[in-house]
């Protein structure tokens, strides 16, 4: 079978792009050029030229062929400019899951049948299985400090149907010791740990260099309305935020609402960050069934956050409804809610 591996030059997708190598596919490997490399500028610490390079030597050595597709408008629309409103409208972006929804699958998606490819692979932790019904189901990949089927939620059914993760049900350290068996080069590279065009993690510089302009000052207040002080744009700020307030009080303050259009960031108390409900948009319902009457459910608010018990129903405009069974803290507009039944994803949208 002719598959489609995204070789973006790491350990993960170089051993995915091996495995099914040595499992007898017909592979052909992809890097995204996703910015103008000529003048030698990087974003961050991956996509880079180097990383190009290294995703070229990986083929070369496992014998497959590979290309390097320029996707840099798509990229600039779909991820970096998404990235860029959400802040400067006062809510925190999830600039992965776009690449990976937006970008990779849709976009490679295409290229893969121009290739004649039946599938694409990429090197994420996550599973694709069939339900007895016919249904594609996403589940949690089998390490459960890689898992990354948060990222994928947005992902459909028809996707799901040609995407294959080959490094899902291994562990990071098995993931290391076939690329070392396969005598890959990338064995012992490090994992990014950034947004990789938002260099040394600097989110309000890159902001403000892309748009000046909606980065205007506001003011700082507790929930009452009363001015504790100033700041330079809420794109400095995401829920939950503690440190850079800027702020002397006898109490810890934490960031609990911002407010775009007044430019209002309004802060108190962690205890008035819990939250036991809250709405969703752009919901998709990646298991293929939509809950309409209330659904218990894991629901996952974080990449970080440990999924808590509640419950989920679908609401008309593709939004949900989510109640959790005990309060959790900072649930913030922007980063998206994930819901699983055991480890399966039922599905997921974006936080109001």
């Amino acid at each position: 079978m002719r598959v489609v591996v995204a070789m973006s030059g790491g350990v993960d997708s170089s051993v995915a792009a091996a495995l099914l190598a040595e499992a007898g596919h017909d592979v052909v490997g992809v890097s995204m050029q996703l910015y103008d490399q000529r003048n030698g500028e990087s974003f961050g610490t991956c996509c880079t030229i180097d990383d190009l390079h290294d995703a070229r030597r990986v083929a070369a050595a496992i014998g497959v062929p590979h290309y390097i597709l320029n996707f840099e408008r798509q990229f600039e629309q779909a991820v970096v400019s998404n990235f860029v409103q959400e802040y400067t409208s006062g809510r925190t972006p999830l600039p992965c899951a776009h690449c990976n929804s937006d970008l990779k699958f849709s976009t490679l998606l295409e290229r893969a049948t121009g290739l004649g490819a039946a599938l694409v692979a990429t090197g994420h932790y996550a599973r694709v299985d069939r339900s007895a019904d016919g249904r594609w189901l996403l589940r949690r990949g089998a390490d459960p400090e890689k898992d990354q089927s948060y990222f994928l939620f947005s992902l459909t059914q028809e996707q799901l149907a040609q995407a294959s993760f080959p490094v899902g049900p291994l562990t990071k350290a098995e993931v290391r010791e076939h690329a070392r068996r396969l005598c890959l080069a990338v064995a012992d590279k490090p994992d990014s740990q950034e947004i990789c065009f938002v260099p040394g993690g600097d989110y309000a510089a890159f902001v403000e260099a892309k748009a000046g302009d909606a980065t205007r000052p506001g003011r700082i207040a507790d929930a009452d309305g009363n001015i504790l002080g100033a700041h330079g744009g809420v794109h400095r700020f995401t829920v939950g935020q503690r440190k850079g307030l800027g702020l002397a009080s006898p109490v810890p303050l934490y960031v609990l609402r911002l407010e775009a259009d007044s430019g209002t960031v309004t802060v108190g108390p962690r205890a008035a960050l819990d939250r036991t409900s809250f709405t969703a948009a752009g919901m998709t319902w990646t298991s293929g069934v939509r809950p309409d009457a209330w659904t218990p459910v894991t629901a996952q608010i974080r990449h970080r956050h440990r999924a808590a018990s509640a419950r989920v129903r679908a609401l008309d405009g593709g939004r949900a409804e989510v109640e959790f069974d005990a309060p959790q803290s900072a649930v913030t507009p922007g980063q998206a809610a994930v819901f699983y039944d055991d480890d399966v994803v039922v599905g997921g949208g974006w936080i109001d």
